[in-house]
């Protein structure tokens, strides 16, 4: 199931990064727009790095969540209500993940319609 979703997500993200990079590369404004961003990313991070590590954190809540309920299942542990807070936890973090990725693809859909 993580598999999946990482590799869904993976691919939105490097379609995001595509789209950006040819949007900056069609306008000078923009690119000069995109100049001050790298600047500040430098000093704090990229948005892409921070998205990559989102992705990689809820991956890895995903797969702990699955071992616990998996450990729960084979009766390994006794511990039902913390797999079952893992697992919604994990949902949460996924579902509030989703969230963000399609308020970018929305705010560049409105970034790519803005007239030049």
């Amino acid at each position: 199931m993580s598999n999946g979703f990482s590799s869904l997500i993976q691919a939105d993200l490097a379609s995001l990064t595509n789209a950006a990079h040819s949007l900056a590369n069609s306008s000078g404004t923009i690119a000069a727009a995109n100049q001050f961003g790298a600047q500040d990313a430098q000093a704090g991070g990229s948005f892409a790095q921070s998205m990559q590590e989102a992705i990689g954190r809820v991956n890895n809540q995903d797969a702990a969540a699955g071992q616990l309920m998996a450990d729960v299942d084979a009766g390994k542990s006794d511990d039902l209500v913390g797999a079952m807070l893992s697992s919604q936890e994990a949902g949460l973090s996924f579902q509030m993940l989703m969230q963000v990725r399609n308020k970018v693809m929305g705010g560049l859909d409105e970034l790519i319609k803005l007239p030049l």
